[in-house]
This record gives structure tokens, sequence and C-alpha cells, in this order.
């Protein structure tokens, strides 16, 4: 776990290095901020249409071998884009192409790589060590924007492509030495586990996730909250450079405490012992009245105060709701699982930042921030009482049945 721990930090820090500089390459290939938002989207985009397949493939084909293939693969794209920058022979249109053949292998490689690191702990770990994974993710993230600039102004643009492409086969190299560990549950390919064919398809990823009312739970808390919340690095901004009066500078100091909440709230995930839908919707309330709090923030200061809370319960959030996700269904459908939240997610993260920015529109940074805050608080609180009600009817209903007095069988002389 160790070793793939440090790894994935490499790999982490290689892609956010990638992904920066993507955004500014494209600023220098086309001048346009529009042409820098489609390239994310379509990198984004194959997750929509084609996670669900990705689940699929992990499902069938052993684990280890599909996230060492998808990483080599990334490898090779990287380094294709590296040596086509380095030549100056990188145009807008290959750049998108190669953006979603990217976005097509992550299909694959992101529940791979997932669920191979629960492998490497017993089950009763699995919560602690996607705590670790989210701090491994955060701290990549820190370390691959800052050597993004270093990197650019040293070396050039093509370097960091190169960076990342060795970040990949760092993760491909490890890979092959890792042993799961004593208690894990371990998945058996599709053909060794002897299951037939329709118990291995798609269909039954999807008809679990929607007969599965916790993960149904799960999937409209998270939705409702990466629609009106999470945001921050678009709210936040507006009311920081807006409202508040502060420049890029005072958005920077923003940015950096919410990715310190963000390893906080990872290091205390990681503690998490029985992560529950119930706990994330706490949390996910909970940080709804942080964001209307700070939407009345009178000023700067009195924000800093509220930011590090907020990126620390969204950071815990998270690593309950995907403990919760990779767990609760049975081994041989976690794929599966994760592909069709893989294809939910992606619709939240292309369709939540234009709904928030119409709400900015009309309601203005604090507005859309006191806004959502009560929407998710409400919805989350109307969620709890129908449930809570659901339940006392059911138990009513059983405790009824068990007071009707029961025929008295008599045996014949």
């Amino acid at each position: 776990m160790r070793w793939w721990s440090v790894a994935n930090f490499v790999s982490n820090a290689g892609t956010w290095m990638q992904l920066t500089v993507q955004n500014l390459l494209v600023l220098q290939i086309t001048g346009s901020a529009a042409a820098t938002g489609l390239s994310m989207s379509v990198q984004a985009a194959p997750a929509l249409l084609m996670s669900v397949l990705g689940g699929a493939a992990v499902d069938r084909w052993p684990r280890k071998l599909t996230a060492a293939v998808s990483q080599a693969a990334l490898a090779v794209i990287a380094f294709t884009t590296a040596t086509l920058v380095a030549l100056d022979r990188l145009d807008m249109t290959t750049l998108m192409v190669l953006a979603a053949v990217t976005g097509t292998v992550a299909t694959v490689d992101n529940p791979a790589c997932a669920l191979l690191g629960n492998d490497l702990v017993p089950a009763e770990d699995v919560p602690s060590a996607i705590g670790v994974g989210a701090l491994v993710f955060n701290a990549g993230r820190l370390a691959g924007a800052a050597l993004a600039g270093v990197t650019v102004g040293f070396l050039g643009t093509a370097a960091a492509y190169f960076a990342n492409g060795f970040s990949f086969l760092v993760v491909t190299a490890v890979i092959p030495f890792l042993r799961p560990a004593a208690g894990a549950v371990r998945q058996v390919a599709g053909r060794a586990a002897r299951r037939p064919a329709s118990d291995m398809s798609v269909r039954e990823g999807l008809a679990f996730f929607a007969r599965r009312p916790r993960l149904l739970a799960l999937a409209g808390v998270t939705g409702i909250s990466a629609v009106f919340g999470r945001n921050y690095g678009l709210t936040l901004a507006v009311l920081v450079t807006g409202p508040l009066a502060g420049g890029a500078g005072a958005f920077g100091t923003v940015s950096t405490v919410l990715a310190a909440g963000g390893i906080v709230g990872a290091v205390l995930g990681a503690r998490l012992r029985r992560p529950s839908v119930r706990l994330v919707g706490a949390l996910a309330a909970t940080g709804a009245l942080l964001q209307i709090v700070a939407g009345l923030s009178p000023s700067l200061a009195v924000l800093l105060v509220l930011v590090l809370p907020m990126a620390v319960v969204e950071s815990v959030s998270d690593t309950a709701g995907t403990a919760v996700l990779q767990t609760d269904p049975p081994a041989h459908l976690r794929g599966r699982v994760l592909g069709v939240w893989g294809s939910v997610g992606t619709l939240w993260s292309l369709g939540g930042p234009p709904a928030l920015g119409l709400l900015m529109e009309l309601a203005g940074p604090r507005g859309a921030l006191i806004t959502g805050g009560v929407v998710i608080a409400a919805s989350i609180a109307s969620g709890h009482l129908l449930h809570r009600r659901a339940t006392l009817a059911t138990s009513v209903t059983l405790r009824s049945k068990d007071t009707i007095p029961q025929p008295t069988l008599q045996t014949a002389a």
C-alpha cells in the first residue's frame, strides 16, 4: 500500500501538471477561453457515455493487468502529445482528439486503479485506504500545480507532458509487485469465477444500482451538492473579486486554504471505520449551512475563517461517499457500479458549473451561495423525513402483522 500510494502521488502530480499546462497551451494556440473550456469538456465527455462499459471491462478482466495496460496507454498519449509540442506540430484538432482518447482510457483506468488499491488492505480497512487515496490526490494536485509553472518556465511546455508520461510509467512499473492483503475482498476475473454471461453484463450493473436505495440516496445527496455547492472555484472566485473587492492574490489565498482543508479532511476521512449514507448527508447539510454563512461574509477575513471548515467537510463527505460506493456492491459488480457512478458524476460536473453560473447571473455570487445552500439543506432534510416516515410505516405494518392471531392447526385423530 505504501508503494501504491507513492506511485499514485507521482502520477497525480504529473496529471495535474499536464492539466495546468494544457489550459495554457490551448490559450496559446487559440487565444480563446471558450476553447480552453471545450478541451476540458471533450476530455470529460467520454465518461458520460462509456464509463459503464469501462466498469464492465474492469469486472471482466484481471484488475492488475487492466490497470497496468491503461496506465501504459495514458503514458503513450502523454509522450505523443509531448513530441508534437516539442516539434511544434500540435494543432487544436489533434489536441482535442488526444484529449478524447485520454478520457476514453480513463473510463477503464479510474475504476481499475481505485479497486486495485482496495485489494491491498483487509476489507475492514478499505475506508482508511480510500482516505489515504484522497490525501494522495490532494497532495499530488498541489504539487502538480506548483511544478507546472516551474517546469514550463525552465524546460518548456513539452517537458510537462513528458513528465506526466514518466509518472504513468512509475505506476505501471509498481503494479506487478503488488500483492493483495490477507482478508482483502479479492476479484476473480469473469471466466475464472464461472459466472453466467448475464451476471457479468452492463445491464446487471445498472439494475443493481437502480434497485439499491442507499446508492440512489447517495447519488441524490451528491448530485444536489455538486450542482448547488462545491463549485467553490467558481462561486468564491466571483465573490472574492466582486462584492469583497479582492484581487487575484486574494483568491489565490482562498484557493490555498481550500486545498489545505481538503488535505485535513482526507486525513480525518481516513479514520472513518463505518461510513454511511446518513453520514454523507449530515456532512453535506453541514457544508450547505457553512456555504450560506459564507455568502453573508462581510469581509475576506471572515470568508477565510469559513473556507477551511467548508473544505474539510467536503473532503470527509467525499471520502465517506466513496467508501460506501466501493464497499456496498458485491466484489464482482464493483467495477460496473463505479462505471455507473462515473457516468452520473460526469453529468453533474458538466451541468453543474453552467447552472451555477446562470444562478449567479440572476442572484449574484452571494445569492447563489445562499440559495444553493438552502436548496441543499432543504433537500437533504426532506429526504431524511421521507425516509424516516417510510421506515416508521414499515415498522408499524410489521408490528401489526405480528399481533394478528394465527390459526391453530388441528391434527386429525
